[in-house]
């Protein structure tokens, strides 16, 4: 199928099914005295730019608000890289005296706590059953044991604490120069639906010869284990910051006739307001004109309302 009809037929579905969300909700308003003016005032206010709904609507939508406030914008690197294990949270974990494996109880993937029992063994000089446990919390990921055999000062499990984990960055030679230790990097995982933030605590001082890239070693938090290594994942460095008084979320803002536009609720609906952008990081943008800290805003969900008032301003027309 071509991916411009799905994505064309996805969204005439939507812009369908909202409009169908606000016909039934106005026809369950017919019984009222009220419903004839109530429906012209409606259309009065859409060609005014303005469009009223009520809180049940709004809630039926899924149209999210926010407060107008200041900001920080950030300058950003985009970069790729993967999820390995933090190695200064892993334990491998060996038999104290040599001898005969005689029972093992965890496998691979097993979580554990710590002092849980890995396995037993028959020590070759005393005879005598000793446990070997492990001394952290976290989950086996190796096992080299096998009831019947000798230890042999062998490592026989291998028990990694997930709690934190490394994100490994491929930096590229023309942009190690930006990288520091201590900046912070955005971290998102598709795989694993998991995004998060961390700090670089390690820069490589050689670069790998096979792709030339520099790795850049970021340390985060991973407290429900979703983060595990292998994962790919993206990453945003933060380069800089700076601060703007006034700031939105990238996603409220529509075109309406060529104009940057924010709905603004107010006492009597959602007000069409005009606005002039400055700069951006993707997640917020500047505004320099047309709004003022402490408005609420439309962030979730704002090309419903831009529907609607393309719907006010078509019945007009006719």
């Amino acid at each position: 199928m071509n991916p411009l009809y799905f994505i064309k037929t996805s969204f005439v579905s939507i812009i369908f099914c909202s409009t169908v969300f606000f016909t039934s909700v106005s026809s369950a308003q017919t019984d009222s005295n009220a419903h004839g003016s109530e429906e012209h005032s409606q259309k009065e206010e859409q060609e005014e730019g303005h469009i009223e709904l009520t809180p049940q609507q709004i809630k039926i939508a899924g149209i999210g608000m926010a407060k107008v406030s200041s900001a920080s914008i950030r300058e950003t690197l985009p970069l790729y890289g993967q999820v390995v294990a933090n190695t200064e949270h892993m334990q491998s974990v060996g038999a104290r005296f040599a001898g005969v494996i005689t029972a093992v109880s965890k496998q691979i993937g097993d979580a554990v706590s710590k002092g849980d029992v890995l396995a037993k063994v028959e020590s070759n000089d005393s005879l005598k059953n000793y446990a070997i446990t492990s001394s952290i919390a976290g989950v086996v990921t190796e096992r080299h044991a096998n009831v019947g055999e000798q230890t042999n000062g062998s490592t026989l499990f291998k028990v990694a604490d997930f709690s934190t984990v490394w994100v490994d960055l491929s930096v590229f030679p023309n942009d190690v120069a930006k990288v520091k230790i201590g900046q912070q990097a955005r971290i998102k995982c598709s795989a694993a639906d998991v995004s998060g933030e961390g700090k670089v605590i390690y820069i490589t001082p050689f670069g790998n010869s096979t792709n030339q890239t520099t790795k850049a070693r970021v340390l985060l938090e991973n407290p429900k284990n979703m983060l595990v290594p292998g994962h790919f994942i993206t990453a945003e460095l933060t380069l800089s910051e700076t601060q703007v008084p006034v700031a939105i979320s990238s996603e409220a803002v529509q075109v309406v006739d060529e104009h940057n536009v924010v709905f603004v609720k107010g006492e009597e609906g959602f007000e069409l307001r005009k606005v002039m952008l400055g700069r951006t990081d993707g997640e917020y943008i500047e505004v320099l004109t047309g709004l003022k800290n402490g408005e609420t805003y439309v962030t979730k969900n704002s090309f419903i309302l831009k529907s609607e008032l393309g719907k006010g301003d078509a019945e007009h027309g006719h």
